[in-house]
């Protein structure tokens, strides 16, 4: 059974930064992150995400700052984070995470520092994006956690494949989760991707 005291908390201190997504972070919780191929969405369809994410803003209010209404935060969700998803559930761009050793790698390094510097919950590894569920020890970043499980599998699975260049994008998609519900959610998705042909891992917290 989940902990709750890892679930996001409304009464404790949050932090947010912003890159082009807003990063919220607070202590000791459980995050949703995903993060794809560089290749993996197309240029035109990233320009629409941030000219209709720029046009939300300005209407609405950015999400990680205004205490927008639970029917805007469902559509902005479904806009932009939901619309994300479909878009990379497609299996577009060079797809590296489809050959066994790519995978080998990525799920190596997602086991590497579990228990020491996050505990490691349910993972998909699709043919262009990852997703996991993990909470950060205390004392590690996540953006740290993030850009060593990036930096390291692209280095070792352009080596493994001979894939040249960039492979990951550059900012992870991290989301708090708020809910037993909100997780049941996520862990059913997560799961989902097995029927797509990814390599999954189901892990209780």
């Amino acid at each position: 059974m989940l902990d709750i005291d890892l679930l996001f908390d409304p009464f404790e201190e949050v932090s947010v930064r912003h890159r082009n997504l807003p990063h919220w972070r607070q202590e000791g919780k459980l995050y949703f992150v995903t993060w794809r191929q560089a290749d993996s969405i197309a240029k035109e369809k990233r320009d629409e995400l941030r000219r209709e994410r720029e046009a939300f803003i300005k209407a609405y209010g950015d999400p990680a700052t205004t205490n927008l209404t639970e029917l805007l935060l469902k559509r902005y969700n479904k806009l932009f984070h939901e619309r994300v998803q479909r878009w990379l559930d497609a299996g577009n761009g060079s797809c590296v995470l489809r050959y066994p050793e790519a995978r080998r790698i990525m799920r190596d390094a997602l086991h590497h520092f579990n228990g020491t510097r996050y505990e490691l919950g349910s993972f998909a590894i699709a043919g262009n994006h990852v997703h996991v569920l993990v909470v950060p020890s205390t004392g590690f970043e996540l953006s740290d956690i993030l850009h060593s499980w990036k930096s390291f599998t692209a280095n070792a699975i352009n080596r493994a494949i001979g894939h040249k260049g960039i492979l990951w994008q550059d900012e992870s998609h991290d989301h708090l989760v708020r809910s037993e519900a909100s997780l049941d959610r996520i862990a059913a998705y997560i799961l989902a991707h097995e029927e797509q042909g990814a390599l999954v891992e189901r892990r209780e917290l």
